[in-house]
């Protein structure tokens, strides 16, 4: 009974974490967009090969990674600029005379690669995990020893998929869908959401470490 509470908590939980939008989810939208469902089903495997491991040290290291504060204002720090980095990207790539959304995405033609490679750079996954999974052991939601954290960790894997993939068909849906969207999405909106999350994660930065 604990294994699959386990797992439905991870999976909750992750699922939840990652339908907001993100540049994981833009880029697997672009992929799904320009080279269909199995591309796109082989960029989230490679990102999920890399959540897996940062759930599972998280899970494991948890408390003393929390205490790190460097370590915790550096990942914050890059988040900044990472999201501020990929609103210039999105916005001068979608304004050009030739769209050309691959220069971003398209690591050698190959969609896992891509996925692990975008994965690794998603720094801000770390102390999301470090939250969550401290919030869930202190309130003992999971219970982790012996062979236990692994139905967690694979539940949590399982929920990103399955969100992100959700997130990307619907995106597309409507994108094709709706004449606005059409037109703007790429272009204005996902810019608009970068610079928004930027701005907001360097707010978050000022009150924790500069005031």
């Amino acid at each position: 009974m604990q294994h699959i509470k386990n797992i439905l908590v991870g999976f909750l939980v992750s699922f939840v974490g990652s339908i907001p939008l993100g540049y994981l989810n833009v880029v697997g939208f672009a992929i799904y967009n320009n080279s269909g469902f199995q591309s796109t089903v082989l960029y989230l495997l490679g990102v999920i090969c890399i959540e897996f491991f940062v759930i599972y040290l998280t899970l494991i290291f948890a408390k003393k990674l929390i205490s790190n504060t460097k370590l915790l204002r550096f990942i914050e720090a890059f988040a900044v600029l990472f999201m501020l980095a990929l609103a210039y990207v999105f916005y001068s790539n979608a304004n050009s005379e030739n769209v050309n959304y691959t220069i971003f995405y398209n690591v050698y033609n190959n969609r896992f690669l891509t996925g692990i490679i975008l994965s690794c750079l998603n720094f801000i996954q770390i102390p999301f995990w470090l939250s969550w999974n401290l919030y869930l052991l202190n309130g003992n939601y999971i219970e982790v020893s012996n062979t236990r954290k692994y139905f967690y960790v694979f539940g949590t894997i399982a929920g990103t998929f399955f969100g992100m993939l959700t997130l990307i068909v619907w995106l597309n849906y409507f994108a094709t869908n709706v004449a606005f969207l059409s037109k703007y999405l790429m272009k204005i909106i996902i810019p608009l959401v970068f610079l928004g999350l930027g701005i907001f994660q360097a707010v978050k930065f000022y009150k924790k470490y500069c005031r």
